[in-house]
């Protein structure tokens, strides 16, 4: 057993450190946002007093908020709505610049700028377009008659959220384009020449050949872009801040207002936590669902 164990130490070596570093920098910091949210600490206690523990207390506390569940019911429409147009527009111009033309390759190109600027500079630039009475989109709106008084998209608690989401959409587009676009391109190409031998139309083929065979892609494409935007906070909290009146308050939002406006560190930390439970259970059943498809 020694010897066996010995032979193999080379290869635990060569993970260590990968180790090392998912305990320190992941595991270190998940595990005291678990202990923080089971005691009490303020600005008071933060920097080593006495921190009282209250069990589920800051949960409970939490759960009675009327703004937490605001912030769950504004979390699940952000992340569904984004994902949604996300997808299906990513899926319409990855299968527009699959078909051979010029310029296909440069257009997609240029489509992909968008997606490397960074996070805050995209919501900053869509928050001053969508300024009350200097945004750009409003202008236009008015210069065209289609609206004669200036829209609130930003101000308004009823239309926040959705110019939030826009905002979003714009932005996750280029990134399901691209997979999607990597999905069809692998498709065999002989099965579409066969459909079209026995006279399958466009849409024949589009339900019976090219979805089932790049479902495995869509399922990926679907569950990166759920977890990526479930847990937003850069945008949203650039946009509006969670407000106006908490219209567009997500559960990321409350957690850093808990723990950096009003200094109640364990309020946020358990608010963090709900995240991360929601989170960890979605992508279990993903993994489960991904080893079902293995097995068949």
């Amino acid at each position: 057993m020694w010897k066996k164990l010995r032979k193999q130490a080379g290869g635990y070596l060569f993970v260590l450190p990968a180790v090392i570093f998912m305990l320190l920098l992941i595991g270190y910091p998940l595990l005291y946002n678990i202990i923080l949210s089971f005691q009490n600490v303020d600005l008071s206690n933060l920097a080593g007093g006495n921190r009282e523990f209250v069990g589920f207390d800051n949960y409970r506390t939490v759960a009675e908020e009327d703004v937490f569940g605001i912030s769950i019911k504004n979390t699940l429409i952000y992340t569904v709505g984004s994902v949604f147009f996300q997808v299906i527009i990513g899926f319409c111009l990855a299968s527009f610049f699959s078909m051979k033309f010029k310029l296909a390759g440069f257009l997609r190109g240029i489509m992909m700028i968008s997606w490397l600027i960074p996070m805050t500079v995209t919501a900053l630039l869509f928050k001053f377009m969508m300024g009350s009475e200097e945004g750009i989109l409003n202008q236009m709106l008015m210069t065209f008659h289609f609206i004669e008084d200036p829209i609130g998209w930003l101000s308004s608690p009823d239309i926040a959220l959705w110019s939030v989401i826009i905002a979003n959409i714009w932005i996750g587009i280029p990134f399901n384009m691209l997979l999607l676009s990597t999905g069809l391109s692998s498709l065999p190409q002989d099965v579409y020449e066969s459909a079209s031998l026995d006279g399958a139309n466009w849409w024949q083929k589009l339900v019976h050949i090219t979805l089932p065979l790049l479902k495995p892609v869509i399922m990926v494409v679907l569950m990166l872009g759920f977890i990526y935007t479930f847990k937003v906070f850069d945008v949203v909290y650039v946009m509006t801040g969670g407000g106006p009146i908490n219209s567009t308050e997500v559960l990321s939002t409350l957690a850093f207002r808990y723990s950096f406006s009003d200094f109640d560190f364990s309020l946020g930390a358990a608010v963090a936590n709900v995240l991360f439970i929601i989170l960890f259970v979605i992508s279990l059943i993903y993994l489960r669902m991904i080893k079902k498809d293995e097995a068949i």
